[in-house]
């Protein structure tokens, strides 16, 4: 007897579907699957669900110490969203002298910020609201880092102590074992 191959059938069966579908005018491929390598069907993930920002970019004044030094010197905000976002790679410092320079050679570092706002929002899915992320930071470049900056700290990061401080303040919270008053018995 002849043994079936399942390979051999989808094969058969896919040439014979598409035949049909050329035949009778519509799509061959379907948009809820993509092929891989190897040709096989898989199907493709929804898009990830996207959220507000917790507030408005223009709701500077709802943190006046951030406002206030955004306003006379933003790459200090810049550094410490910048060392939030890339998870502890690049130092405040670092981030925040990057940010001067390129302000001052350029007179433009939206051109660099706007990047990372795009990695924040792709952190947290964020919607890119009120329009892209270049032009926000271009024609906004205050409020947009104020901003992110709120958006971080409303999620529970601790903006003054960093990335390292943060994760260890979270690994004290999580390691502190309860204290059993008595010690154990029997």
């Amino acid at each position: 007897m002849h043994s079936s191959n399942s390979t051999e059938y989808k094969k058969f069966s896919d040439k014979t579907a598409s035949a049909d579908a050329v035949s009778e005018g519509s799509p061959v491929t379907s948009s809820a699957f993509y092929s891989d390598k190897g040709g096989q069907p898989r199907p493709r993930l929804p898009p990830k669900p996207q959220f507000p920002w917790s507030t408005g970019l223009f709701d500077c004044f709802s943190d006046v110490e951030n406002c206030c030094v955004t306003c006379w010197c933003p790459c200090i905000t810049f550094g410490r969203i910048a060392e939030i976002v890339d998870k502890g790679s690049s130092s405040c410092g670092q981030s925040g002298a990057l940010y001067a320079v390129i302000a001052c050679v350029t007179a433009c570092p939206c051109c660099y910020s706007c990047f990372y706002r795009s990695k924040m929002r792709q952190n947290y899915s964020l919607h890119e609201s009120p329009c892209g992320d270049c032009l926000v930071h271009c024609f906004c470049e205050s409020c947009a880092l104020c901003q992110e900056y709120r958006e971080l700290k409303s999620r529970g990061y601790n903006m003054k102590i960093g990335w390292h401080g943060n994760v260890e303040r979270h690994n004290r919270e999580v390691v502190m074992a309860p204290v059993v008053e008595g010690g154990m018995t029997r």
